[in-house]
């Protein structure tokens, strides 16, 4: 439609001002559909009218007194994985939308949901007393950080929160790494180590952690997160030997960090989780999301723009031309 409009306007049939409206209504229409991706109706709601929608229970005020910086809620009440209420207040280990990562679905399908019946059973007949509870019985929930359950307590949908002080914290030592060769080991392996003892890594991420088997940790090793932000993590670290310390947040491409300033590679810990390998003494670590395809497209977005300038001057110095040229040739014919 757009080759149309320019097509009329070459042979004279449509007015300039007419075809620039026309592209200018097509450009609007085309990314109608793509804006309102990210620039939604929700968006421009009052927020007394969106939290009615995810309204706030007691159980989620009990457990916002938390002033931990990061950890995780599982929510026993509801369909885990497929709801948003949850997600709206907290870091919920059931996601954020109903179509997971794929290997945290994998993860789901083979440790999470087995643990989360195990957990349920053991955590009803304690009556909610966690310290007679078998925290073995849920290690991956733990290593997610799960700081919370949410359990059903009637039959009016009110809900309970239980306390898990077993969750493993946002980060740690560990005395051992086992490399594993393939995906399928990793994920088997987990079901049978103690992820605050032992990291299992597949072998593909040996280089990143110097090939480090034994790790090292001790009473006085410790990691604490400082700063919290969706796309940035600051920790800080003290360890007396080399090490490898596994963090609690999923590992993702496009993730990259900093020991004291310095560049470091992120191993995949776990199956899903992030490790790095940490010299001995105290240092800053941080991490922050910034892909690489990012930084391609924003530069393909602004050459694009810039060729749509580059364009428009060339159509405004032609028809300058042009009308220059008419002028005179009428002033030529005039004369005459």
């Amino acid at each position: 439609m757009g080759c149309g409009l320019l097509l009329l306007y070459r042979q004279g049939k449509l007015k300039a001002a007419y075809t620039v409206a026309g592209i200018a209504l097509l450009c609007l229409i085309d990314m109608w559909g793509i804006n309102k991706r990210y620039l939604y109706d929700e968006e421009f709601i009052p927020k007394s009218r969106q939290t009615d929608v995810f309204r706030k229970t007691q159980t989620d005020e009990l457990i916002l007194r938390d002033s931990g910086l990061n950890y995780r809620v599982l929510n026993f009440a509801t369909n885990t994985f497929n709801e948003n209420n949850t997600a709206y207040w907290h870091k919920s280990v059931g996601g954020y939308h109903a179509a997971k990562l794929r290997r945290y679905q994998e993860l789901i399908d083979r440790h999470i949901a087995p643990e989360m019946q195990e957990t349920y059973r053991a955590v009803a007949s304690a009556a909610g007393r966690m310290d007679s509870v078998d925290a073995s019985k849920f290690r991956v929930l733990n290593m997610l950080n799960t700081k919370y359950f949410i359990f059903p307590a009637g039959n009016q949908g009110q809900t309970v929160p239980v306390e898990n002080p077993y969750a493993y914290g946002n980060a740690w030592f560990v005395d051992k790494v086992q490399y594993v060769d393939n995906a399928n080991e990793e994920i088997d392996v987990l079901a049978h180590i103690v992820p605050t003892e032992t990291a299992v890594v597949d072998t593909k991420f040996r280089n990143q952690l110097k090939g480090v088997t034994d790790g090292y940790k001790d009473t006085l090793s410790s990691i604490r997160l400082v700063s919290y932000e969706p796309n940035r993590l600051v920790y800080e670290t003290s360890t007396a030997k080399d090490g490898v310390a596994v963090f609690s947040e999923i590992y993702y491409p496009g993730w990259q960090a900093t020991v004291d300033g310095n560049p470091v590679d992120i191993a995949r810990a776990d199956y899903v989780l992030r490790a790095i390998h940490l010299s001995a003494g105290e240092h800053r670590v941080e991490m922050w999301f910034d892909p690489q395809s990012l930084h391609v497209t924003e530069t393909i977005a602004y050459l694009s723009l810039l060729l749509l300038f580059a364009g428009g001057l060339v159509w405004v110095g032609l028809w300058w031309k042009n009308r220059c040229k008419t002028t005179a040739l009428s002033k030529r014919t005039s004369s005459l």
